[in-house]
């Protein structure tokens, strides 16, 4: 008698390791794979052609696209099958052909991916990749080993993410737009290679930011990045006005402690005043 409960639906052509754990209602499509060390949550629903291996977590309600592989080794000629980790959060959605590689032993051994995320088709997820709550991947986005990408991003298509790089919580990548540094919390970026041209002011008001919170958002990012003389030597002294100044602004506060962390990749430089005139209103 199996010991996976009676409301998992497994399809004859799937291949399911024994030792795989199944929550309630977990759904297998054909010719899908699920090794042994793999925890599937309850209601977890893979279409078809789906690959799960390595020691992978899959949280509730989970739904994967046919041709996904989730936990496999990474791509790191370092590696050498150490039992590190990959973890998708709950309510994730992974659409057609995305590949999510487990971590590495000089990283952190997790990769991770939050829950309610929607990454979209052909994405490639790295290993020792951190991925927060509510993040949106658009198709082909590429990423390497190591980056960390705060809640509610939005990653357009088509985008590049260097290693060790650090998107903040509400930032938005430009489609086809290379990110070499580190983009701030709420931070805009666009461009060939990414430069800061704002604020991510559409995510802002439907998270319900108050016109009061957002003008003063506003105040302290044109301190932090004036469109003329700007000087980076002064940018410590910069930060510690806006640190000063607005108190009170949780944001405003996050976005300074984002960029007073030591970075191994820096921070994306402000766009020019000729790239600020492509900056629209919802960027």
């Amino acid at each position: 008698m199996s010991k996976w409960p009676s409301t998992v639906s497994i399809h004859p052509s799937a291949l399911v390791a024994p030792e795989a754990v199944l929550g309630e209602n977990v759904t297998i499509g054909p010719w899908c794979s699920v090794g042994p060390e793999v925890s599937l949550g309850k209601g977890v629903r893979l279409h078809a052609s789906v690959i799960i291996d390595g020691v992978t977590d899959i949280g509730a309600q989970v739904e994967i696209y046919p041709f996904v592989t989730v936990g496999l080794a990474p791509q790191d000629l370092k590696y050498r099958g150490e039992p590190t980790r990959c973890s998708i959060g709950a309510h994730t959605v992974i659409r057609e052909n995305v590949t999510i590689h487990r971590g590495t032993a000089q990283g952190t051994a997790l990769t991770r991916v939050g829950s309610h995320c929607l990454i979209m088709a052909n994405a490639h997820v790295a290993h020792d990749c951190d991925i927060g709550d509510g993040v949106i991947i658009v198709n082909n986005v590429v990423m390497g080993g190591h980056v960390e990408i705060g809640d509610g991003a939005r990653i357009m298509g088509a985008a590049a993410l260097h290693q060790f790089v650090r998107i903040g919580r509400g930032a938005l990548v430009g489609g086809v737009c290379g990110v070499e540094a580190d983009v701030i919390p709420y931070g805009s970026v666009l461009g060939n290679r990414a430069r800061l041209v704002g604020l991510h002011w559409i995510w802002l008001r439907r998270q319900g930011v108050s016109a009061e919170e957002i003008q003063q958002m506003r105040r302290a990012f044109r301190i932090l990045y004036p469109r003329t003389g700007r000087n980076e030597a002064v940018l410590e002294s910069r930060l510690a006005a806006v640190k000063r100044d607005f108190p009170e602004s949780a944001r405003v506060q996050e976005i300074i402690a984002f960029m007073e962390v030591q970075s191994r990749r820096g921070l994306v430089r402000a766009a020019s005043p000729a790239q600020l005139s492509a900056e629209t209103e919802g960027a």
